[in-house]
């Protein structure tokens, strides 16, 4: 009888241990579910899913999608941007489809967070919940704050937390209905589209103080960065673009478009800006003559064509379609595209790992 216990005691601390070595592979998330951890150990573009609710992960060496990343049972994720380390990932979960444009969305919604994500293991290191929707969470040049853009219909908060305990530092009031909150390429001043006001704030990094707070066109969602000292306003509904010269912290220039703008980029390499055209499904690209932005010919890509991100050489450039469900791969020089990847449904934002 002795021996048989001792037979029955040893199995058991056996099958103990063999349930913690594989909970050891999985990371808990505050809820019953557990996620396998990845190895995106290799340049990657991260592809948020707005309706299939995950990230679609690119390996940008011969552009097939490698992995999924699941997002703990939140809804309709938006925008996705890296830390400037490359380590962890920031996605805003909203609850609302954005993609049929940004304005017009209030109340009261649930689930509303920006998850951070650690971009190699792919697993969820952080959830931050909040009351408002935010439609982008960006962190700062050095990767010491992460910014999120809470949106209101009287008037909006931009949040300002310390990524090394991710406590609340600053909460700065803005104006109604804001989307995006973006950082100008020099890393000196935050813009936020108040999309509701028509408006963009101009807010010093460093302080936390609103230096101006610009008109622009109807309906604006981000204000793009751009290497040439430059911001990129795209304004839905009065379909132009707006060019605010950060020095300057002035408009100083409007680009009419004939079409609903998506997103906008700038590649420093050949000085061309890219329009997204959604409501075409095709990127419109405009060089400079020293006086005036002109349409240079059209890109046809996908239904709904959304972000845009170039790699670090400018050589390519890759486009969510959100009415298609893929990423275009274009080829910048011969402005063609040379893939197409099908991803998840309505992709929407893009973040490249290099």
């Amino acid at each position: 009888m002795k021996f048989t216990k001792s037979i029955f005691a040893t199995a058991a601390i056996a099958a103990l241990a063999l349930i913690v070595s594989i909970s050891s592979c999985k990371k808990e998330h505050g809820n019953d579910h557990d996620m396998d951890m990845l190895n995106i150990d290799y340049p990657a573009a991260y592809i948020v899913n707005g309706s299939s609710n995950n990230i679609s992960v690119i390996k940008l060496s011969d552009n097939t999608v490698t992995e999924t990343i699941d997002l703990n049972g939140a809804t309709y994720p938006h925008h996705i941007y890296l830390n400037p380390a490359k380590t962890k990932l920031a996605v805003a979960i909203t609850s609302t489809d954005l993609s049929g444009g940004h304005g017009g969305h209030g109340g009261t919604l649930t689930g509303l967070k920006v998850q951070i994500i650690d971009a190699v293991t792919g697993m969820i290191d952080k959830e931050i919940a909040l009351n408002k929707m935010p439609h982008n969470a960006i962190f700062n040049p050095s990767g010491t704050e992460l910014w999120i853009g809470q949106m209101d219909t009287m008037q909006s908060q931009v949040l300002v937390y310390n990524t090394s305990d991710w406590t609340l530092k600053n909460t700065i009031n803005v104006g109604a209905g804001l989307s995006e909150v973006t950082f100008s390429f020099d890393g000196t001043m935050a813009f936020a589209c108040n999309t509701m006001d028509g408006t963009v704030s101009l807010i010093d990094a460093n302080n936390k103080m609103i230096h101006a707070t610009l008109t622009v066109g109807q309906d604006p969602v981000g204000a793009w960065t751009a290497s040439n000292g430059k911001m990129y306003v795209d304004n839905e509904t009065s379909q132009t673009i707006s060019e605010i010269t950060v020095s300057s912290m002035s408009v100083t220039a409007t680009i009419n478009l004939g079409f609903k703008p998506g997103y906008t980029a700038y590649n420093s390499s050949n000085g061309e800006l890219w329009v997204s055209d959604a409501t075409n499904g095709k990127i419109a690209y405009y060089t400079f003559d020293g006086t005036n932005w002109n349409l240079q010919n059209n890109i046809t890509t996908g239904a709904d064509a959304h972000a845009i991100a170039f790699t670090a050489d400018g050589s390519k450039a890759y486009v969510t379609n959100q009415g298609a469900n893929t990423v275009s791969v274009i080829d910048v020089a011969t402005h063609a595209v040379t893939t197409t990847i099908p991803v998840g449904t309505k992709p929407n934002g893009i973040a490249l790992k290099q």
